[in-house]
């Protein structure tokens, strides 16, 4: 694999040096572009040292006997890779700026390389509307994300944002170019995240799920060429592939109907979703006072969506999620029979970097033969890879 690494502005430029040697020692050939801010963290006789390779780092940097520089990086390279990707350098991709060397080579490469950007900024960077907002617009133009971990920053804030550990984005690097599109002529049909219960206009019960992991998964389906439609309430903290087509809910009620409405002549049916197992009794049309003594709030079971499905099965591939936090494997195992599930994915929701909201998760897949085997500890991104190389293995 041929790999320009492109180096930007960020305290996390110092992890490129680990990106290059881990690259280099799986047999890649390794470019390197160091932007002007990027060489404030780390220099170039760094970088040049571990590629063996000069670093570009103007417009006019001359690549063996080619005269353009950035032209004959972005015909050469199978990946560009930009790592640290500050806001800066994501937002100059979406809008087509090319006033230095990495972002002009980045837009010749654009339909000619796999272009890949590991995040590395300020939680309240990566969270704005603007990142947000261009992310999506680098999804939509055929970008990859390496989502960034969470923990404590460069300046001391504890929050997403800090670029994913060097291993891990080699080994994403490689899931990449690895999973190519071995899901095309399928369709998948998968639910995500929590369902809200109103109890009055203003109020409303609901549970912890952040739907992370099941747009995860539709995500790396549709990467891999699948047709996906995905089922979730509505949240635009979640960057969607531009391919999946989105069908917003609200209540466990609609989520129902609305799988009922597309399973049919579905390949595989992925509920990661957490609708609500009880809703209120009644819906009072205006807001509850607050008053003295109790507010009794009567509860009802809602449909079972898994357990409804079951019955229409046919050949189509059904697989559950199942979040427990005790007796994960009995639970587990009683689900998968009970639902007539194909796998099943449990994780222990009490244990740390595992449970809702987190970027990571650790999960063990059961099958009806009884065999099961465990994820380890992966980002969300890799865990849904990691699960659908399982589902592939049941289309053979």
């Amino acid at each position: 694999m041929k790999v320009v690494l492109g180096i930007s502005g960020s305290i996390a430029a110092y992890k490129s040096a680990e990106i290059i040697r881990l690259l280099k020692k799986r047999g890649a050939e390794v470019r390197v572009i160091l932007t002007k801010s990027g060489a404030e963290f780390i220099t170039a006789k760094t970088l040049e040292t571990l590629s063996n390779y000069p670093v570009a780092c103007d417009m006019f940097t001359k690549i063996d006997n080619y005269d353009v520089a950035h032209v004959s990086l972005a015909k050469w390279a199978d990946v560009v890779l930009v790592a640290p990707a500050t806001a800066n350098i994501i937002s100059k991709f979406v809008c087509g700026i090319a006033d230095d060397m990495l972002s002009t080579t980045l837009l010749a490469a654009t339909n000619r390389a796999k272009i890949v950007f590991a995040p590395a900024m300020n939680t309240q960077m990566y969270d704005s509307p603007q990142n947000q907002l261009n992310m999506q617009r680098a999804l939509e133009i055929n970008a990859e994300f390496i989502e960034p971990a969470s923990g404590e920053l460069a300046c001391g804030d504890i929050g997403r944002g800090r670029m994913d550990e060097p291993i891990n984005i080699v080994n994403a690097l490689y899931d990449m170019q690895e999973n190519k599109l071995d899901l095309v002529g399928k369709r998948f049909l998968v639910t995500a995240g929590a369902t809200i219960e109103p109890i009055d206009p203003v109020r409303y019960i609901t549970n912890r799920s952040s739907g992370k992991m099941g747009v995860a998964i539709a995500n790396a389906a549709a990467s891999r060429g699948a047709d996906v439609t995905l089922i979730m309430r509505r949240d635009t903290t979640h960057s969607i592939h531009p391919n999946i087509e989105l069908i917003e809910i609200l209540t466990s009620e609609t989520m129902y109907e609305a799988v009922h409405a597309c399973i049919i002549g579905t390949d595989v049916f992925i509920s990661a979703a957490a609708p609500a197992d009880f809703t209120p009794e009644s819906y009072c049309e205006q807001k509850i006072k607050k008053q003295d003594g109790e507010l009794v709030l009567k509860l009802k079971k809602t449909e079972d969506i898994l357990k409804s499905v079951a019955k229409i099965k046919g050949n189509r591939i059904h697989i559950g999620f199942a979040a427990e936090t005790e007796n994960l494997f009995e639970n587990a195992v009683k689900k998968l029979k009970s639902k007539n599930l194909d796998m099943i994915a449990a994780n222990d929701v009490s244990q740390s970097n595992c449970g809702f909201g987190y970027d990571t998760n650790a999960i063990e897949l059961f099958f009806p033969d009884g065999t099961h085997t465990n994820s380890g500890l992966l980002s969300k991104k890799e865990v849904a890879h990691w699960l659908l190389n399982h589902a592939a293995k049941l289309f053979k």
